[in-house]
């Protein structure tokens, strides 16, 4: 009898890993897992879904259109961990500052950043818009919200600071997880020609915003959320509670700028201001876009976003 019951139980043990594990690997393929993605033509043009965006699709399709004819130079370098990652450089003038960008969760770099291209130019900086890991024409298949990210965006300071010289100033720039990318590698030990962090629209911590999706999507996000975060590690190898952008900034001593719109559904502005109350920079500005939805900020306030990079490189003199 105790050897039936033996076995009964380590049945039930074994069935029970079991559900957790295909639970697990679930939400590593929702959350995390990117499919192979195929090169775009002339013709295609990437753009977020969601009604906010569609009455700038045309603008942002010009955008697209602009860097696509503008003269590049398209860049390959090798991850921390052997992936092939690719960006898109846009000079603006020899020497002049020259600013990373790394775009959003399933995004792209040029989807996202085709805008910081104007953006960058109309201040004075040259443009990297960055293809993250598992996206666009960078190798990979997991995203990991940030946290190997951080090391990537690490190795394209180094590459920049090699092939432009140690006194290029650089300006690191994200949106939405691009944000936290950034913000992340800044509680890193950075080189000191980086000189301002740039975040539009970041969340505080992959599990914040991770179980507000899930509690928005009618599911149990505390009975959900360890599944994710055991996906993460099993399927993904990564630990998604290793570090987060609210951690990171209370290490960073590099100048901080957050901006986000006050009318953003899925990050909420309230991410930043706790972001912002948090970091330890020296110098730090939050900047509200009013009436700007999640990742928009720029196109819905052009005037005001670039007012405030101005004055906020007035400010903190990075730039001087």
């Amino acid at each position: 009898m105790p050897l039936k019951i033996a076995l009964w139980t380590f049945g039930v043990l074994i069935a029970l890993a079991v559900i957790v594990l295909i639970a697990s690997f679930i939400c590593y393929m929702r959350v995390f897992y990117s499919p192979k993605r195929k090169p775009m033509g002339q013709n295609d043009f990437p753009l977020p879904p969601g009604d906010i965006y569609k009455p700038y699709y045309p603008e942002m399709i010009e955008w697209m259109k602009t860097i696509r004819a503008m003269p590049h130079e398209t860049i390959t370098i090798k991850s921390h961990d052997g992936l092939s990652l690719s960006g898109n450089y846009y000079e603006y003038k020899p020497g002049a500052p020259i600013e990373l960008l790394f775009h959003g969760y399933q995004g792209c770099g040029e989807r996202d950043l085709s805008a910081g291209v104007e953006r960058c130019f109309a201040i004075g900086r040259s443009a990297v818009i960055i293809d993250q890991r598992s996206h666009g024409a960078s190798e990979g298949r997991t995203t990991t919200f940030g946290i190997k990210e951080r090391f990537d965006c690490l190795t394209w300071i180094e590459y920049i600071t090699e092939r432009f010289g140690k006194d290029t100033k650089i300006i690191l720039t994200g949106v939405s997880m691009g944000a936290a990318t950034v913000m992340m590698a800044a509680g890193e030990k950075l080189p000191e020609n980086v000189v301002c962090v740039l975040a539009d629209c970041g969340y505080s911590s992959a599990k914040a915003i991770i179980k507000k999706v899930i509690r928005e999507m009618g599911l149990p996000a505390d009975l959900l959320y360890p599944f994710v975060r055991l996906g993460a590690f099993v399927f993904g190898g990564f630990k998604l509670e290793e570090t987060s952008p609210l951690e990171a900034v209370k290490r960073a001593n590099v100048p901080i700028i957050f901006i986000h719109g006050d009318n953003d559904a899925f990050v909420p502005h309230s991410m930043s201001a706790e972001l912002y109350e948090a970091c330890a920079s020296k110098h730090k500005k939050f900047v509200i876009s009013p009436g700007a939805g999640h990742g928009i900020a720029y196109p819905v306030n052009k005037e005001l976003y670039i007012a405030a990079l101005r004055d906020f490189e007035e400010e903190a003199g990075f730039l001087k």
